[in-house]
């Protein structure tokens, strides 16, 4: 890596080392694997992960995080957060994501306590405050840390270190809670959440790396991809598949976003412009 590059990652194992032991609430996405990965690499034993099991994130999310601790030989517990389950958060304010925040982070700190971490980490980066992250409130109040934004680290930067460093999700692509499928005041329910799960796992699985299933009232579906996807979406077996498979789930309405994918795009009816979720 380049000089400005080493000089900002030689920071976060500085900032990570003066911590003396840290606990990362651990997702397995891009940020936190190279935040999981560097305080392992600094601290050893004297780290861990903190990782959510809840219903507002894929199973499959899930299992791939403890297999990724399991791999570099972290040790991990799993916190199970009652917010997702609670009518505030069900009723999808737009600071819902505070709610749910709040609750997770006090169990990854009560987790890290009780295995004598000196503090509590998290996976914000230098690109995110700008983005609408009502979450980060929480995170304030609760004195978790967050390393890579103090490092100064973007995603972009924080792709090529990840790379760097043989990370194997270095180019995962950015992933939110399935909340962020409905837009606000749309109320949640089990149904609805295991129905876009498993729409985008089968695209996934048709081999479609960015995408969301947004989901409007009890059966509209409104998919996202990028718009160099839009013609392999549109193919006659792939369209087919789709169709037939979401009505299986119990859409109705199965609709291609021409806009394309968008990270955060229910945000954009609170600010009127592009906002990512977190």
């Amino acid at each position: 890596m380049d000089g400005k590059l080493r000089e900002k990652y030689e920071h976060l194992c500085s900032r990570i080392r003066v911590s003396g032991s840290m606990a990362v609430a651990f997702s397995g996405g891009t940020d936190s694997s190279l935040l999981l990965r560097t305080a392992h690499d600094v601290l050893g034993d004297l780290s861990m992960a903190v990782i959510a099991e809840s219903v507002i994130m894929p199973e499959e999310e899930q299992r791939l995080a403890e297999d990724f601790c399991r791999k570099m030989q972290v040790r991990f517990v799993t916190v199970k957060p009652e917010a997702p389950y609670s009518e505030e958060f069900r009723k999808n304010p737009p600071d819902r994501c505070y709610f749910c925040k709040r609750d997770v982070m006090g169990l990854v700190k009560k987790a890290a306590e009780e295995s004598g971490m000196a503090c509590v980490a998290e996976g914000t980066n230098a690109d995110d405050p700008d983005d609408f992250r009502p979450g980060m409130k929480a995170v304030r109040e609760l004195g978790i840390l967050s390393p890579l934004k103090e490092a100064g680290l973007t995603k972009k930067e924080i792709r090529e270190i990840s790379r760097e460093l043989g990370i194997s999700v270095w180019d995962k692509p950015s992933s939110a809670c399935l909340a962020s499928r409905f837009a606000y005041g749309e109320y949640i329910t089990d149904r609805k959440l295991s129905m876009v799960a498993a729409a985008e796992r089968m695209l996934r699985e048709k081999g479609l790396r960015q995408l969301r299933v947004r989901m409007t009232g009890e059966n509209t579906a409104r998919i996202e991809v990028p718009t160099g996807d839009f013609s392999k979406v549109m193919e006659e077996n792939f369209r087919r598949d789709t169709v037939t498979y979401l009505k299986q789930l119990g859409f109705i309405y199965i609709t291609l976003d021409l806009e394309g994918f968008r990270s955060g795009s229910m945000n954009e009816a609170l600010s009127g412009g592009n906002v990512r979720e977190k």
